[in-house]
């Protein structure tokens, strides 16, 4: 009988297609999908359209409520979130999630139809805690759903998943933005629903500690939860390799329509094309790094991961260092370019090697996590990856205003991976791998 690591690579996603995995998958996806269509719509209607406009307000400060809006309930409701998925059947709190997103939809569609800014950041704030509350369950999940020797492939299944409906909610939020208000009110119903009836097929868990107590007092059971997961080493060093990916990820993200325009020259099209590069990377990266490792948890992938994001982003830096464009050109005139091919790679590496770096550091606080804390865990990782998020904006703010150029912020997000890389080498299992695997390389 062969072991989990002699299993043939052809069967490393034979899960994928069961009923343990694919209505947990579906279900990720539609609601990932349905929080970014909406989101885009949302910020290109307040850009470009004038939804709201206030003389007291500008846009660009709308889109900074409505982001900070969305990241809130991360902050606050996260330690929640951990409790109730430890408490109830994770299948039962899912279906009862999808259920509160169709509310959240029929709101924003109110919204739409009466122009109403109150309403529909009302819903992106509800939307926010939708995400938070799907977080832990999605994770911590997953090790009750699949085999120890099949979680690093599941994973890897989820993020391509995960990115790759980020990407499609973008670039249809971007259409769907000028079309009629039915077609768009329409959609998000459709796929509510859809993440509503393939929630219905998750098979039920027993609850991990019936017992749990659900703490009223917010700031308190945040704080006790962060405590509590600090002094966890292996977890904490994972939440902090994940939270720096976010980092990252948001930085070049939401910096990469103004990088486009000035930096390549190139219009919404080159965005477009610049953010499913990108998403597509981290994507096959993920794939790429669950049919390496065999079904093992690999640490010494972070490594790989992290060299790789340095190498790619200062790549990027310095092809595009200098460049200040006056006019936007479409696809066909930047792919003429004779730096184009190299920028495009660039994109996709920085993307690749995020997969690399990211996919090992879910496995291991997943698989570092007791059955009991494992959704406290994640909770917890939430939390930070927002506290990251939000100190991303600040620093891209800080650095824009005092360079007055984006260059200079991917240089620094190039070369923070070094000092995160000798961070997560503190850790004596990940070192230990590394030399492992070098020595089976020689």
């Amino acid at each position: 009988m062969s072991t989990p690591d002699q299993l043939p690579s052809k069967k490393q996603f034979a899960f994928l297609s069961t009923k343990r995995f694919f209505p947990l998958f579906g279900t990720q996806f539609f609601g990932a999908l349905n929080d970014n269509l909406f989101k885009t719509t949302l910020f290109v209607l307040i850009s470009f359209y004038g939804l709201g406009a206030n003389p007291w307000i500008p846009s660009s400060q709308m889109l900074n409520i409505g982001a900070l809006l969305f990241i809130l309930p991360f902050f606050l409701f996260s330690a929640l979130s951990g409790e109730i998925c430890n408490k109830f059947d994770k299948a039962i709190v899912a279906r009862w999630i999808k259920v509160a997103e169709i509310g959240i939809m029929i709101i924003a569609v109110i919204g739409f139809l009466h122009h109403s800014l109150s309403l529909l950041l009302l819903s992106l704030f509800l939307m926010g805690t939708h995400s938070t509350l799907f977080g832990p369950l999605k994770y911590s999940i997953l090790p009750e759903y699949l085999e120890r020797h099949e979680l690093l492939s599941g994973n890897s299944l989820i993020e391509s998943g995960t990115f790759l409906a980020i990407l499609l909610g973008q670039i249809l939020g971007t259409m769907l933005a000028a079309t009629h208000i039915y077609l768009l009110a329409t959609i998000l119903l459709i796929i509510a629903l859809s993440g509503l009836f393939s929630s219905m097929f998750m098979p039920r868990v027993q609850a991990q500690f019936p017992r749990q107590y659900i703490q009223p007092n917010i700031a308190r059971s945040t704080l006790q939860l962060l405590k509590e997961t600090s002094k966890q080493k292996n977890i904490w060093m994972a939440i902090m390799g994940i939270s720096w990916f976010w980092f990252l990820g948001s930085i070049y993200i939401t910096q990469l329509p103004t990088f486009t325009r000035i930096n390549l020259g190139g219009n919404d099209q080159v965005f477009n094309l610049m953010l499913t590069l990108f998403s597509v990377g981290i994507g096959t990266g993920s794939i790429a790094c669950a049919r390496l490792s065999k079904h093992k948890l690999h640490l010494s992938l972070v490594v790989i991961g992290s060299i790789g994001m340095s190498i790619f982003g200062l790549l990027l830096v310095v092809l595009t260092n200098g460049a200040h464009f006056v006019h936007a050109d479409n696809i066909s005139v930047f792919l003429a370019r004779n730096n184009a091919f190299a920028v495009i790679i660039s994109i996709i590496g920085i993307g690749f090697f995020g997969g690399f770096f990211s996919l090992p550091l879910y496995t291991w606080l997943q698989t570092a996590s007791s059955n009991d804390f494992r959704s406290h865990a994640i909770a917890a990782n939430n939390i930070i990856n927002g506290f990251f998020m939000v100190l991303a904006s600040i620093i891209s703010l800080l650095i824009i205003w005092l360079f007055d150029g984006i260059n200079i912020l991917y240089l620094l997000v190039a070369v923070g991976n070094i000092p995160i890389l000798f961070y997560l080498c503190r850790n004596r299992e990940l070192r230990i791998d590394f030399m492992e695997f070098i020595l089976r390389k020689h």
